[in-house]
Protein backbone atom coordinates (compact mmCIF):
# COMPACT_ATOMS: atom_id res chain seq x y z
CA UNK A 1 0.00 0.00 0.00
CA UNK A 2 1.03 3.53 -1.10
CA UNK A 3 1.87 6.23 1.39
CA UNK A 4 -0.84 8.36 -0.09
CA UNK A 5 -3.42 5.28 -0.07
CA UNK A 6 -2.23 5.23 3.61
CA UNK A 7 -3.21 9.14 4.05
CA UNK A 8 -6.43 8.75 2.06
CA UNK A 9 -7.53 5.88 4.73
CA UNK A 10 -6.76 8.16 7.10
CA UNK A 11 -8.83 10.83 6.32
CA UNK A 12 -11.70 8.70 5.52
CA UNK A 13 -11.44 7.08 8.37
CA UNK A 14 -11.98 10.05 10.47
CA UNK A 15 -15.15 10.92 8.17
CA UNK A 16 -16.28 7.59 8.74
CA UNK A 17 -16.13 8.24 12.70
CA UNK A 18 -18.08 11.66 11.77
CA UNK A 19 -20.66 9.87 9.92
CA UNK A 20 -21.05 7.38 11.72
CA UNK A 21 -21.31 9.99 15.20
CA UNK A 22 -24.52 12.04 12.60
CA UNK A 23 -26.18 8.74 12.43
CA UNK A 24 -26.42 8.14 16.20
CA UNK A 25 -26.97 11.98 16.62
CA UNK A 26 -30.36 12.06 14.25
CA UNK A 27 -31.36 9.03 15.98
CA UNK A 28 -31.11 10.05 19.29
CA UNK A 29 -32.33 13.46 18.33
CA UNK A 30 -35.65 11.67 16.73
CA UNK A 31 -36.14 9.52 19.73
CA UNK A 32 -36.08 13.24 21.44
CA UNK A 33 -38.73 14.67 19.94
CA UNK A 34 -42.62 14.59 20.03
CA UNK A 35 -43.16 16.48 16.22
CA UNK A 36 -43.66 13.63 13.60
CA UNK A 37 -42.48 15.49 10.79
CA UNK A 38 -39.24 16.39 12.92
CA UNK A 39 -39.00 12.57 13.95
CA UNK A 40 -39.42 11.74 10.38
CA UNK A 41 -36.69 14.39 9.33
CA UNK A 42 -33.99 13.16 12.24
CA UNK A 43 -34.89 9.42 11.01
CA UNK A 44 -34.34 10.27 7.05
CA UNK A 45 -30.77 12.03 8.12
CA UNK A 46 -29.44 9.14 10.23
CA UNK A 47 -30.05 6.76 7.19
CA UNK A 48 -28.38 9.39 4.99
CA UNK A 49 -25.19 9.15 7.64
CA UNK A 50 -25.40 5.68 7.52
CA UNK A 51 -25.38 5.55 3.80
CA UNK A 52 -22.21 7.68 3.81
CA UNK A 53 -20.36 5.84 6.40
CA UNK A 54 -20.99 2.51 4.18
CA UNK A 55 -19.80 4.21 1.14
CA UNK A 56 -16.65 5.55 2.58
CA UNK A 57 -15.76 2.61 4.25
CA UNK A 58 -16.58 0.80 0.84
CA UNK A 59 -13.61 3.23 -0.71
CA UNK A 60 -11.69 2.69 2.31
CA UNK A 61 -11.68 -0.96 1.40
CA UNK A 62 -11.22 -0.46 -2.08
CA UNK A 63 -8.10 1.28 -1.57
CA UNK A 64 -6.64 -1.70 0.49
CA UNK A 65 -7.42 -0.61 4.07
CA UNK A 66 -9.73 -1.48 7.12
CA UNK A 67 -12.21 0.76 7.65
CA UNK A 68 -13.13 2.36 11.05
CA UNK A 69 -16.60 1.17 12.58
CA UNK A 70 -17.32 2.80 15.47
CA UNK A 71 -18.26 6.85 16.34
CA UNK A 72 -16.07 8.66 18.23
CA UNK A 73 -15.11 10.15 21.93
CA UNK A 74 -16.24 13.38 21.13
CA UNK A 75 -18.77 12.55 19.35
CA UNK A 76 -20.12 9.96 22.11
CA UNK A 77 -19.64 12.68 24.51
CA UNK A 78 -21.44 15.00 22.39
CA UNK A 79 -24.31 12.84 22.74
CA UNK A 80 -24.36 12.81 26.19
CA UNK A 81 -24.66 16.35 26.91
CA UNK A 82 -27.49 16.81 24.07
CA UNK A 83 -29.17 13.89 26.30
CA UNK A 84 -28.63 15.69 29.37
CA UNK A 85 -29.49 19.01 27.85
CA UNK A 86 -32.88 17.17 26.72
CA UNK A 87 -33.91 16.27 30.12
CA UNK A 88 -33.14 19.46 31.44
CA UNK A 89 -35.07 21.36 28.90
CA UNK A 90 -37.51 18.81 29.14
CA UNK A 91 -36.96 17.65 25.33
CA UNK A 92 -37.73 21.10 23.96
CA UNK A 93 -37.44 21.31 19.74
CA UNK A 94 -35.65 24.38 19.46
CA UNK A 95 -33.25 22.63 21.87
CA UNK A 96 -32.41 19.46 19.93
CA UNK A 97 -32.37 21.36 17.34
CA UNK A 98 -29.78 23.45 18.45
CA UNK A 99 -27.99 20.82 19.62
CA UNK A 100 -28.21 19.07 15.87
CA UNK A 101 -27.03 22.17 14.62
CA UNK A 102 -23.96 21.66 16.52
CA UNK A 103 -23.59 18.51 15.34
CA UNK A 104 -23.56 19.42 11.83
CA UNK A 105 -21.35 22.62 12.49
CA UNK A 106 -18.71 19.99 13.32
CA UNK A 107 -19.30 16.96 10.97
CA UNK A 108 -19.04 20.55 8.10
CA UNK A 109 -15.34 21.41 9.94
CA UNK A 110 -14.97 18.14 9.14
CA UNK A 111 -15.16 17.53 5.77
CA UNK A 112 -13.83 21.27 5.10
CA UNK A 113 -10.48 19.67 6.66
CA UNK A 114 -11.07 16.52 4.91
CA UNK A 115 -10.92 18.35 1.40
CA UNK A 116 -8.08 20.73 2.37
CA UNK A 117 -6.12 17.26 3.24
CA UNK A 118 -7.04 15.18 0.10
CA UNK A 119 -6.64 18.48 -2.28
CA UNK A 120 -2.50 17.84 -1.42
CA UNK A 121 -2.40 14.32 -1.54
CA UNK A 122 -4.84 13.15 -3.71
CA UNK A 123 -6.77 15.98 -5.47
CA UNK A 124 -7.82 14.48 -8.81
CA UNK A 125 -8.84 11.03 -6.67
CA UNK A 126 -12.02 9.27 -6.54
CA UNK A 127 -11.97 9.72 -3.00
CA UNK A 128 -11.75 13.39 -3.32
CA UNK A 129 -14.97 13.38 -5.40
CA UNK A 130 -16.59 11.13 -2.98
CA UNK A 131 -15.89 13.17 -0.09
CA UNK A 132 -16.91 16.74 -2.03
CA UNK A 133 -20.34 14.58 -3.17
CA UNK A 134 -20.86 14.17 0.34
CA UNK A 135 -19.44 17.81 1.76
CA UNK A 136 -22.87 19.04 -0.11
CA UNK A 137 -24.92 16.53 1.60
CA UNK A 138 -23.39 17.59 4.88
CA UNK A 139 -23.99 21.58 4.10
CA UNK A 140 -27.79 20.84 2.97
CA UNK A 141 -28.22 19.01 6.14
CA UNK A 142 -26.94 22.03 8.20
CA UNK A 143 -29.23 24.30 6.51
CA UNK A 144 -32.18 22.19 6.69
CA UNK A 145 -31.40 21.87 10.44
CA UNK A 146 -31.00 25.52 10.52
CA UNK A 147 -34.14 26.73 8.80
CA UNK A 148 -36.17 23.92 11.53
CA UNK A 149 -34.19 25.23 13.86
CA UNK A 150 -35.22 29.41 12.52
CA UNK A 151 -38.89 27.65 12.62
CA UNK A 152 -38.85 26.11 15.76
CA UNK A 153 -37.62 29.37 17.88
CA UNK A 154 -40.00 31.83 16.08
CA UNK A 155 -42.84 29.58 17.05
CA UNK A 156 -41.71 29.73 20.54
Amino acid sequence: MTDTNKEVISVLNDLIEFSKDGEKGFKTSAEDVKNPELKAFFVQRGTGCADAAAELQQHVRSLGGDPETSTSLSGDMHRGWVNLKSMVTGKDEEAVLNEVERGEDHALKAYKEALEKLAKIAPASAAYSLVERQYHGVQRNHDQVKVLRNSARARS
